[in-house]
This record gives structure tokens, C-alpha cells and sequence, in this order.
């Protein structure tokens, strides 16, 4: 029987490499975070580990995030064979301590790194020996051969996206995280993500489009992201609808897109479409321009008054048009004051009868290398005269892969580094700036200077300007 048995070839059976997708953040945001964004979810995680498993690949995942200790890190990267990472500039920090612990546990295993900071600033990522296989730009139309076999591409991969966003599965939001304390767990429906003042929870984030297509240069984003096709207006319905049946209700939505207030045709579309299709108007948060608002002024106001658009993301970044004009943001002080005007009277009106009123999110940036103390006031100034704002004010940071950065970078005068892309708000980011004049200014320290030439009611606002200072 046993001579009968060897003419037999032998059957060899493949065990499937034990894969870990490691979720990038700061120690601790899903066990005790500072705020509620620190708890918002990764879209390009979630939407290739989606097509992972659509392709029958299966990837373990848990979270920095939801670790209080870099030795727990540690201990739960133990026994994988691979380890994936989207990073980005702000997790660069987190990413390359993360590897060097998973090779410490896993001296054999492959480590398969992506997303932007792979684009933008390729040699940091290659001078990280443990970085196995570094993928460049998107990686759709890639990430299944590459995790399949990762020895059969070089160390260095160009990426391949999708032409259009209508070729993206739906986000699986279950091979997101969860949060990691029971504190968390009762704050709101998880997948679904949590208030942050700019609507009622539990809110969905989600994006209707990929790329803004200006260069403003203190943005990298054009760097390492092509153009895409926009994801269907009836796609984006079809799926507020799905996730408020199945873990909703939703209380408000978040279009986490760059640029959502842009292409009219597909803009009119959602016009149209969102207050005849969705389960319920809800209202969201997304992002606008001054120069397309005044362009596009009565399209600008049909969606705050259709479709619930209350929170009005606008980045002005400056009230001086100097300022402006060096940041090649393609706008103007009367582009950003019509627009400011045109909210403020939206919302005069919504208030006498009852409605709530759209209030701005407004980005401003200080500390751009050149400015001065009058080009700051002027800023102040502009932010005075909205009725209702929320700020939202950061100090300038040299990202690689922005062309102002890049200069900033080359000259020496970056104080960013691999250490400290982290993006804490009280950063000193570049050499030369008067961190301790902005430090006076949002304190209060110059109101009398800011106050000039404002209206009574302009002069007496007070904005809680230092508490709004953001990350970069």
C-alpha cells in the first residue's frame, strides 16, 4: 500500500500569509482623545481594504490609535507576516517607529507602505530601511497584486488609480477601527463617527471628489493625486441612504472632499437630486472658494438654501490681498469679503424666521514667511466681519511636495521634521517667523490695531481666537 500510495504526487497546502493593516495616529486618540476629529476615520484604508477583501485577501487590522504604549504597539504586531501603512506626512513619525517594531517581532516580515508622503517625499521614505515596498500615488488598480505577491514588483512602485471615482467598491466602514473605550462606544453609532460641532451625531465623512484642481502653493495635494472622475450625485445618495438604514440614524454628514464647490452641471445635479432622494435633508460641512462663490453666486446660494449646506468650509487663509497673491490662491480681499457678505445676509434672513443659520468654517493661515503685522491685522479684520464663524486658524507649515514648502525646505528654513510632522498647533514650523507676534495677536494684545476702521458691531466681537488655533 505504501508503494502504491508514492506514485501519488503529494499534496502541498498553502497557508495564507497573516496580514496587518496598521491604522496611523497619535498613541491614545481612540482611548482618550483630545477632540473628535483625532477620532475620524482613514477613506484610503478603508476603501483598499475593502477591495482586499473583495479580491479575497484578508488583512487583520487595529490602530495606534487605540494603543496607550509604543510596547503594546509592540506585542500586537508580534506573529504577521506583512504589514501595510497608508502614510501620510503627519503619521511619517508614527509609520517609521511602527516598522522598526514590527522587523524587531518579525525579522522576516515584509512591510508594503503607501499614500502621500510616499509622492511627496520619496528619499525620507527610502532612507527607512524597514520600508520594504514603497507604493507612489494611488493604488486601486494595484493593491491586490502588490499584497498577493509583493516580491514580484521592485522596491519602489508607481501606483494605478481608478479613472473615476464610480469605479470605487463602497467603503466596508466595519474594517475601520473601533473606538477603544467604553466611554467612546456610547458617544455615538460606530461605524458612523462623531459630532464635532458642526452637526448633530452620529455623522457620516464621506467624499464626493478627488483633487482641487488650483496650485495654491502652500498645498501639496496636486502633487500626488491625479484628476478623477466625481463620484455620481446618485451613488453619494444610494449610500447616506444604505448607512442611515443600517447603522443611522445619521445626524449630519461631513463631504470630506478638498474642493466639493466645484463643476456646476454636477453641483446642479445634487440640487436637484438630495432633497428629493435621501432618507432626509441632513445637513453637512463642506468646502468652498471665495473667487468660485462670487463667480457662482446664485448656485453658491441654491445649495445653502436646498440642500442644507450650514457649514460653509471657505479658506480664505488671508484678508490681505499681498499675502494672497504670494500664495497663488487666485483670490482676492473682495472676493472673500463677497462671499462673507453674501453669508452674512443668508444668515440675517434664515435667523428673523426661525432657521438656523450657515455659519463659516473659516481656514486661516498666519505666519507665511514674508507677512506682516499689517497684512495679520487686515486677517483680523476680515474674520470680524463674519456674523457667524467658526475660526480656524493655523500657523503656515512647509509640507514637501508644496512648491512654497519645497522652496522653504531648500533654503534650510523648514523646522519640520521627520520628528515633528505631526502638525501640533503651537509648532514653530519656520525659521525666521515672529511666532511670539501671532502668540500676542491671537491673545488680544492688538485688538486696538485690529478694531481700526471696523463698525461698532464689528469692533465689540469677540472671537476666542487664541482656542482656534489648529493643526496645519
Amino acid at each position: 500500500m505504501a508503494e502504491a500510495l508514492s506514485f501519488y504526487p503529494k499534496v502541498t497546502r498553502t497557508v495564507e500569509a497573516r496580514r496587518v493593516w496598521l491604522d496611523l495616529g497619535d498613541l491614545g486618540d481612540l482611548v482618550n482623545p483630545s477632540g473628535p476629529h483625532e477620532q475620524w476615520q482613514d477613506h484610503g484604508m478603508g476603501l483598499l481594504r475593502t477591495i482586499l477583501r473583495d479580491n479575497g485577501l484578508h488583512t487583520d487590522m487595529f490602530s495606534t490609535r487605540a494603543c496607550t504604549s509604543w510596547e503594546e504597539v509592540r506585542q500586537r504586531l508580534a506573529g504577521y507576516d506583512m504589514l501595510i501603512m497608508n502614510v501620510r506626512s503627519y503619521t511619517f513619525p508614527v509609520a517609521y517607529r511602527s516598522a522598526r517594531l514590527f522587523k524587531e517581532v518579525n525579522p522576516k516580515g515584509v512591510i508594503l507602505v503607501g499614500g502621500m508622503h510616499a509622492t511627496v517625499a520619496l528619499d525620507e521614505m527610502e532612507e527607512i530601511p524597514e520600508f520594504d515596498h514603497i507604493c507612489q500615488g494611488p493604488g486601486e488598480q494595484i493593491i491586490v497584486d502588490l499584497v498577493r505577491d509583493p516580491s514580484a514588483f521592485p522596491r519602489v512602485i508607481l501606483g494605478v488609480g481608478s479613472k473615476s471615482m464610480a469605479e470605487w467598491p463602497m467603503i466596508d466602514r466595519t474594517l475601520w477601527p473601533q473606538p477603544a473605550s467604553p466611554r467612546l462606544r456610547r458617544k455615538f453609532n460606530w461605524p458612523l463617527e462623531p459630532e464635532c460641532g458642526w452637526g448633530p451625531g452620529p455623522v457620516v465623512t464621506m467624499m464626493t471628489s478627488r483633487v482641487c484642481p488650483w496650485q495654491c502653493v502652500f498645498c501639496n495635494e496636486s502633487s500626488y493625486i491625479p484628476n478623477m472622475g466625481r463620484r455620481p450625485v446618485e451613488m453619494v445618495i444610494e449610500e447616506l441612504n444604505y448607512l442611515d438604514r443600517k447603522f443611522g440614524p445619521i445626524g449630519s454628514v461631513v463631504i470630506h472632499d478638498s474642493m466639493f464647490f466645484q463643476n456646476p452641471t454636477w453641483l446642479e445635479e445634487w440640487i436637484e437630486k438630495y432633497p428629493r432622494k435621501a432618507n432626509k435633508v441632513w445637513p453637512y460641512w463642506a468646502a468652498g472658494r471665495a473667487d468660485t462663490v462670487r463667480q457662482w453666486p446664485e448656485l453658491f446660494e441654491a445649495l445653502i438654501r436646498e440642500t442644507n449646506w450650514d457649514t460653509i468650509s471657505i479658506g480664505f487663509e488671508s484678508g490681505s490681498d499681498r499675502i494672497l497673491e504670494l500664495l497663488n490662491k487666485e483670490c482676492t480681499e473682495d472676493d472673500n469679503f463677497f462671499a462673507i457678505d453674501l453669508v452674512n445676509r443668508l444668515g440675517d434672513e434664515f435667523a428673523a424666521v426661525g432657521r438656523k443659520a450657515p455659519v463659516f468654517w473659516s481656514n486661516i493661515m498666519l505666519g507665511v514667511p514674508g507677512e506682516t503685522p499689517e497684512d495679520a491685522f487686515k486677517t483680523m479684520r476680515m474674520l470680524k466681519t463674519m456674523r457667524r464663524v467658526m475660526p480656524s486658524i493655523s500657523f503656515y507649515a512647509p509640507y514637501p511636495g508644496s512648491a512654497l514648502g519645497n522652496q522653504l525646505i531648500a533654503e534650510g528654513k523648514s523646522r519640520m521634521t521627520r520628528e515633528n510632522y505631526h502638525r501640533y498647533p503651537d509648532d514653530e514650523k519656520v525659521i525666521g517667523v515672529d511666532y511670539d507676534f501671532y502668540r500676542r495677536l491671537l491673545a488680544g494684545q492688538y485688538d486696538d490695531e485690529v478694531n481700526r476702521g471696523l463698525s461698532a458691531w464689528q469692533q465689540e466681537r469677540k472671537l476666542n481666537l487664541a482656542g482656534a488655533l489648529a493643526k496645519a
